[in-house]
């Protein structure tokens, strides 16, 4: 059974915006509900000043569309809702429409681990507008936030080197759901594994922990404390050392691990939660060696992030293992990844892709018209160019835009298109990868992007004039006629 089955005995179809629905009617009402429509999922900045981001949360989104049902619960609640003037928000008919309604369109994505700069798309819908319309809101929320952790645990990740990160940050996540998707975003980030039981249940995430300070505190001494966790599991000792003094901490830990040893078992470690992480696990360590335990780890969990880590790194902190809590569950400083989902094309009446556009007083806000796929050329394996063109165009231009403007490069015959099919007429059309693999592709990605900060993101030319075309022609309400639209292909199914 799947994550969402397990957690909710179902894809709940009302995980949605009310407007999604009455949207969703008002197309149904007009008659233009089955005109094929052009969504584009994306976001407009690299949260962290990343330069990209770690896509995420793909898998669960696709699970989500080709389950999603309307139940007899959920089409009995919407039976009850009111406009403003008291009558029904939906007429009968519609919510019979709903009763039967299945997602029977067509899903391009990127593969779950990809890095995406700003602008490109991270997963294209392709369907009937009645039905792309009603996955926005649960498309941004089921990629959003995973995607903003994914690229949080990878900066922590790769600033830890080959030192292991466990996620610890159940406990100050946003409730349920906010810690299981952020446990799963947090491994395909790069973190070894979870405090949280239920998302190694649901993945298969390695499970990992120690104890507390109330584990200590509920003994009239520390060592008394450390004794019993040891009796109890004698092969899965790391001891709290902070809860009082942490230097006399590391002291009842040494005896803790000399009387362990006694009876054929290691002490695993310490773990550090408080003070100076640099100068007391310096001194730990040089306790620990003394002692002869030289293969005890020095743990830590202390308001950590990729920063904290680096710099203690740097201080020659000899700490191996780091526990990240609140900064990568909340995936500070960032609140929120900017990722919006926005109409791109539609076909009239001739067949046609009739290009959709947002103008915007904000420049960032625009949005680019077409159906669009996102192209990155390689030269010997190594990415070195990213072109977003639209596939509807009668080709592609060996040259893109950016901030500097026009850039132009060789033909690169080697290229891989990243929105690839997922699903074609609602049904998925290849089985998920394993969340290894994924985590694999992911650790990949952000070691080779994380070192290209000049990486160029170009938008193709063609591209560029078409967005620049429509802006003009929606600016000046030049005809007010589809077929005046300025369209860039000839290709009525394309």
């Amino acid at each position: 059974m799947s994550a969402l089955g397990r957690l909710y005995g179902r894809a709940p179809a009302l995980l949605t915006d009310l407007y999604q629905l009455t949207m969703a009617y008002a197309h149904w009402y007009n008659g233009h509900h089955e005109r094929e429509a052009v969504f584009h999922l994306f976001f407009r900045e690299a949260p962290f000043n990343n330069g990209f981001a770690v896509a995420c949360g793909i898998e669960t989104a696709l699970e989500y569309v080709t389950q999603m049902r309307f139940e007899a619960e959920d089409i009995a609640y919407l039976a009850t809702l009111k406009d403003n003037a008291g009558n029904p928000l939906f007429a009968d008919d519609f919510l019979d429409y709903l009763r039967d309604f299945r997602f029977t369109g067509d899903i391009d994505a990127m593969a779950e681990g990809t890095a995406v700069f700003a602008h490109q798309p991270m997963l294209r819908v392709r369907a009937p507008i009645i039905a792309a319309q009603m996955l926005e809101t649960a498309l941004l929320n089921l990629i959003n936030f995973p995607t903003l952790v994914a690229t949080k645990a990878a900066r922590i990740a790769h600033a830890a080197g080959a030192d292991p990160v466990l996620d610890f940050g159940l406990r100050k996540a946003q409730g349920i759901d906010g810690g299981v998707s952020a446990a799963r975003a947090a491994y395909i980030g790069g973190c070894a594994g979870t405090s949280n039981v239920l998302a190694g249940q649901l993945f298969g995430i390695p499970v990992s922990g120690t104890h507390a300070h109330g584990w200590v505190m509920a003994f009239d001494a520390e060592l008394d404390a450390f004794d019993a966790y040891a009796a109890a599991l004698p092969d899965h000792c790391i001891f709290l050392v902070d809860t009082y003094n942490t230097i006399e901490g590391v002291r009842h830990a040494i005896e803790a691990g000399h009387k362990l040893r006694a009876a054929g078992h290691e002490m695993r470690g310490i773990r550090l939660d408080s003070g100076d992480l640099a100068e007391l696990s310096r001194t730990a360590r040089r306790m620990l060696d003394e002692a002869g335990f030289e293969q005890a780890r020095i743990a830590a969990s202390s308001s950590l992030d990729e920063h904290v880590i680096a710099d203690l790194k740097a201080r020659g902190a000899p700490i191996v293992l780091w526990g990240v809590g609140t900064k990568l569950i909340t995936a500070q400083p960032d609140a929120a990844l900017d990722g919006v989902y926005k109409l791109a094309a539609m076909r009239n009446d001739a067949g046609r892709w009739s290009y959709r556009m947002k103008l915007s007083d904000t420049p960032g806000k625009l949005t680019r018209p077409g159906v669009q796929q996102v192209r990155r050329y390689y030269e010997d394996a190594t990415p070195v160019a990213d072109l977003l063109y639209d596939e509807a165009a009668t080709h592609t231009a060996w040259c893109g835009a950016d901030q500097t403007g026009v850039q132009e490069f060789a033909e690169i015959p080697n290229y891989q298109d990243l929105l690839v099919p997922m699903v074609r007429g609602g049904r998925r059309v290849a089985s998920p990868p394993a969340l290894a693999d994924v985590r694999a592709h992911a650790l990949a990605q952000f070691a080779l992007f994380a070192s290209r900060a000049d990486y160029p993101a170009l938008i193709d030319r063609y591209l560029d004039e078409a967005t620049d075309d429509l802006r003009d022609w929606l600016a000046g309400r030049h005809a007010s006629s589809d077929e005046h639209r300025p369209e860039r292909s000839t290709d009525t199914r394309a």
